[in-house]
């Protein structure tokens, strides 16, 4: 016990050393949560990669085209810098670190892990990625022809007068509609999709100002999970890495996103990626789509059994 706690003091002291600025305490923690990043970058720039991948070169790890097959005179895609940079910042910021308690005899890499494993980290990722557009659930679009308007509309935090008169409706009508959206997202518990972004220069930040001020603050993790609650945590992020590309984008799309299957279907005919050997992009079932992503969880699953 004494050992922990030890261990624990000095996980705090680097934490807090980095906040204020220590060159060697950053660099310690900067090296700590490499891999992390290094994961999420290419996990997120290939979920969203698109037709890039035939027209720049990627400077991912691993890199999702081969630079041979490349034109000739093709540039370095920017986004998966990009995106390590915007992570890093978001992660190792001061008021993040000295949030840090170590409880659990949690390190300062668990801490960050499960912040850049959480949703909400995933939704500022794409708010910066996509300049603040957010895909709205099918399952809204699907409540009312004007449901993707109000639900952003909500996340803005417009008023309901103001949405009413701007998709010519009553007010009535966008109380009604607003409330099934509320009801929907509940059920699925994803209400936090209605968080409106906020945006923090990370120059001006200061320990001692208020922390409702940052966007980070809507993450779940500003506490440490017990170590076994870890272990299973760091087996599926092991797990996940050993999928394909292809793999990854349909149980993303499928589970995380819940796309509808057309929508996949018509993703995946456009960058002619075949999920059935044999059967072309443009022939692929929703049917075979679906038995894919069975595969893929089983295949998800007996990979975090392995040792």
């Amino acid at each position: 016990m004494a050992n922990q706690d030890s261990d624990a003091k000095e996980q705090i002291q680097l934490a807090r050393r980095a906040a204020l600025g220590d060159a060697n305490a950053r660099a310690k923690i900067n090296t700590l949560i490499h891999p992390i990043i290094n994961f999420q970058t290419s996990r997120f720039c290939k979920r969203f990669c698109r037709e890039n991948q035939y027209r720049y070169i990627c400077t991912l790890e691993s890199s999702i085209n081969a630079r041979s097959s490349m034109p000739d005179g093709a540039q370095y895609c920017e986004w998966g810098n990009a995106s390590y940079a915007w992570m890093l910042n978001d992660l190792v910021n001061s008021n993040r670190l000295n949030k840090f308690e170590a409880k659990n005899g949690a390190q300062i890499n668990h801490y960050l892990y499960h912040i850049a494993n959480s949703l909400p980290f995933y939704e500022r990722w794409k708010d910066w990625r996509f300049g603040q557009r957010v895909h709205v659930p099918t399952y809204i679009q699907e409540l009312h022809p004007n449901a993707s308007d109000v639900f952003l509309a909500l996340r803005s935090n417009e008023e309901i007068p103001a949405i009413a008169q701007r998709l010519g409706h009553s007010e009535e009508d966008i109380k009604r509609l607003s409330k099934q959206i509320i009801v929907s997202l509940t059920q699925k518990k994803k209400l936090y999709l209605l968080d409106p972004p906020k945006t923090v220069s990370l120059g001006d930040m200061n320990p001692e100002q208020d922390d409702s001020v940052f966007a980070e603050d809507a993450d779940i993790a500003i506490y440490d999970e017990a170590p076994e609650d870890l272990e299973v945590k760091q087996a599926l992020h092991n797990a996940w890495g050993r999928l394909s590309a292809v793999e990854q984008f349909v149980l993303e799309a499928m589970l995380i996103e819940e796309q509808d299957a057309l929508d996949i279907l018509a993703a995946l005919t456009k960058m002619n990626i075949s999920i059935k050997q044999g059967v072309t992009a443009a022939e692929t079932t929703r049917q075979q789509l679906y038995y894919f992503r069975r595969k893929c969880l089983a295949k998800l699953a007996l990979l975090m059994e392995e040792k």
